[in-house]
């Protein structure tokens, strides 16, 4: 495997490796921050063993080598943290199937009477509700209790 020029090369600061040799001692931090501190460490240009090329530090930690530019990039244009925190999500896995819209008609069906021969709603009733209004296609019961919950709502049930 031939290894591709470093356009990013890991110019650490005194502090910076004390710091990153810290995290890769104490065995407090994430496992994934662990491993992107000893690429930075492996990848330093001053590192006392000689730098590593991407492949070595690849190898040498179980990792592909994209993972390894990838890191180093970040670390060069970003900075210290973004090349040791996960990147956070900018949105979920999935959307929410309860936002304002479905809200307010489960309350409002929640304040309404309950259906014909029942005394109150119940938690499915009021997602087979939903479902038969079709505000929703599909809803569970523990999701509609969840967000009566979280607005702490009238039904019980």
């Amino acid at each position: 495997m031939t290894s591709t020029p470093n356009l990013y090369p890991v110019h650490l600061t005194p502090e910076q490796r004390a710091s990153f040799e810290d995290i890769t001692r104490n065995g407090q931090a994430p496992a994934k921050k662990i491993r992107h501190a000893q690429v930075l460490l492996m990848s330093a240009r001053d590192r006392p063993g000689g730098k590593m090329t991407g492949p070595e530090v690849a190898a040498a930690l179980g990792m592909h080598i994209n993972t390894v530019a990838r890191i180093r990039k970040r670390f060069a244009l970003e900075g210290e943290q973004p090349a040791l925190e996960r990147r956070p999500r900018r949105t979920p896995p999935v959307p929410p199937k309860v936002d304002g819209r479905v809200e307010a008609h489960l309350i409002a069906l929640c304040t309404g009477p309950p259906p014909e021969g029942r005394v109150r709603w119940t938690m499915k009733l009021l997602a087979g509700e939903l479902v038969r209004r079709e505000v929703v296609d599909a809803i569970s019961d523990e999701t509609v209790r969840l967000a009566l919950k979280k607005n702490n709502g009238p039904a019980k049930g």
